[in-house]
């Protein structure tokens, strides 16, 4: 994977994000890594609408997104995001412990990237997210520019 490409991992369970970080070395990726705990915080990021960190013109993120999060849901913060011209180059990775066809359908409907379901089990859950890491590893992902 480009060395430039930030991963901007939101998800409100700090086990799982532990785990999606983990596995993410594990599987070669050394790129650097944002959290968020919600919804907002991540629009916050990208519109750069609070203080705190924020997004920064020229690079290039890709958003791993979990749906169920406190504030704003994963697929409100997906809506926001793919409505914004600049904004919608982000590639969108949906993290969910629901694979409920309709969900699904929703958050490609809305543009997502790619969807990802939670396993329970945790050895599905690892592979799944190496199988992740092998998939960022050899996407081109757009930087982003301008000041929406």
């Amino acid at each position: 994977m480009n060395q430039e490409v930030i991963i901007l991992i939101a998800e409100d369970d700090e086990g799982h994000a532990e785990l999606i970080r983990k596995n993410l070395h594990r599987a070669g990726i050394a790129n650097k890594i944002l959290p968020f705990r919600d919804g907002q915080e991540v629009v916050d990021f990208l519109f750069r609408r609070a203080p705190g960190p924020q997004r920064t013109s020229g690079e290039a993120y890709v958003l791993l997104l979990d749906i169920r999060m406190p504030k704003l849901d994963g697929t409100e913060v997906l809506a926001q995001i793919k409505a914004d011209p600049e904004l919608r180059k982000i590639p969108v990775v949906m993290i969910t412990t629901t694979d409920d066809p309709r969900e699904v359908e929703r958050c490609h409907a809305l543009g997502c990237s790619s969807y990802l379901t939670k396993p329970v089990e945790y050895d599905a859950f690892v592979n799944a997210i190496r199988q992740l890491g092998l998939f960022l590893a050899v996407v081109q992902v757009p930087k982003i520019n301008g000041n929406t």
